[in-house]
C-alpha cells in the first residue's frame, strides 16, 4: 500500500502588513528623533552645528505662521517643477524620436551618454551667467537634470521592445499612432516612472543649487543665508521642507502610476 507523504508547508510568501511598516518607520524616525533631542540637550552633539529637533520645529513653525516661507517655496517649486516638466516633455520627445530612427540614435547617443557622464550640476555658474539669478538659470539648470534621465529611461525603453512583437502588430494592420499607444507607452511605462522618481529630486536639486549660487529668494538662498549667519535650525528647517515637498509628489506620482499601469497592480 503506497502511502502519501504529507507536504509541509513551504515558507511564507507575504510580508509585513503595510501597516505595521507604517508604523514601524514611524517608530525608528520618533527613537531617532529622540534620540537626537536628548544628545542636543546632554551636550554630548554641538547645538550650534546641529541644533535640536525641537529648535528646528520653532523655527518651522515661525517660518510657516508668519508668512515668511511662502515666497521662497513657490519660487523653488515654479522653477523645479517648469525644469521638471520641460525636462520630461524634451527628453521623451527625443528619445522617442531616435529610437524610432537606428541612423539618428546612433549618431546622438554618444553626445547623450557623454552629457550623461559629466557631473551636469557644474553647469549651475554657467546657466547663472548665461541666463542671470532670475528664474530663468534655475530652470535651464534642472532642466538639464531632468532632461538627460528622461532621454534614456524612455530611448532605452523602446529598444528593449520586442521586435518580433512590433513587427506582429504592424502585420495585423495598425498604424503608428496604434503602435505608440498600445505597445510602446505600455512597455516603458514603468520605465517612464521610474526615472520620474529620480528626476523630481533632480529637478529641486537644480532649482536649490541654483538659487544657493545666485538669488534674491527661494529655499536654496534660505539655505545659502543659514549658512552665511551659522544658523543650523534654519538650514535643517529648510530641508525638511524641501523634503517634505519632495515626498509630497512622490505620494502624488505613485497614485497616478497606480491609476496609469492597473496592470502592474495586478501582477
Amino acid at each position: 500500500m503506497v502511502t502519501e507523504t504529507p507536504s509541509l508547508p513551504g515558507p511564507s510568501r507575504s510580508g509585513p502588513s503595510a501597516r505595521l511598516l507604517a508604523g514601524l518607520r514611524l517608530l525608528l524616525g520618533a527613537i531617532a528623533l529622540g534620540l537626537w533631542e536628548v544628545s542636543a540637550r546632554q551636550g554630548w552633539v554641538d547645538p550650534f552645528f546641529f541644533s535640536a529637533p525641537s529648535d528646528v520645529g520653532r523655527t518651522l513653525w515661525t517660518l510657516v505662521s508668519t508668512a515668511g516661507l511662502y515666497p521662497h517655496l513657490l519660487a523653488t517649486v515654479q522653477e523645479a517643477l517648469s525644469g521638471l516638466a520641460l525636462g520630461f516633455v524634451a527628453g521623451a520627445a527625443l528619445g522617442w524620436g531616435l529610437a524610432q530612427h537606428r541612423l539618428l540614435g546612433e549618431l546622438i547617443e554618444p553626445v547623450m551618454v557623454l552629457l550623461n557622464a559629466i557631473p551636469r550640476i557644474i553647469l549651475a555658474p554657467l546657466f547663472i551667467m548665461w541666463f542671470g539669478i532670475g528664474m530663468g538659470s534655475k530652470v535651464a539648470l534642472s532642466f538639464v537634470l531632468v532632461f538627460v534621465v528622461v532621454f534614456f529611461a524612455v530611448y532605452t525603453g523602446i529598444r528593449e521592445v520586442d521586435s518580433r512583437l512590433v513587427d506582429g502588430v504592424l502585420i495585423l494592420g495598425a498604424t503608428r499612432r496604434d503602435l505608440l499607444l498600445h505597445v510602446h507607452i505600455p512597455a516603458i511605462a514603468a520605465w517612464v516612472f521610474g526615472s520620474l522618481r529620480v528626476t523630481v529630486g533632480f529637478a529641486f536639486t537644480g532649482a536649490v543649487v541654483g538659487e544657493f549660487i545666485a538669488a534674491s529668494r527661494g529655499l536654496g538662498y534660505l539655505l545659502n543665508f543659514a549658512q552665511n549667519t551659522f544658523n543650523a535650525s534654519l538650514m535643517m528647517a529648510s530641508l525638511v521642507i524641501i523634503v517634505g515637498f519632495i515626498l509630497l509628489i512622490f505620494g502624488g506620482l505613485k497614485v497616478v502610476e497606480e491609476k496609469l499601469t492597473p496592470w502592474k497592480a495586478a501582477a
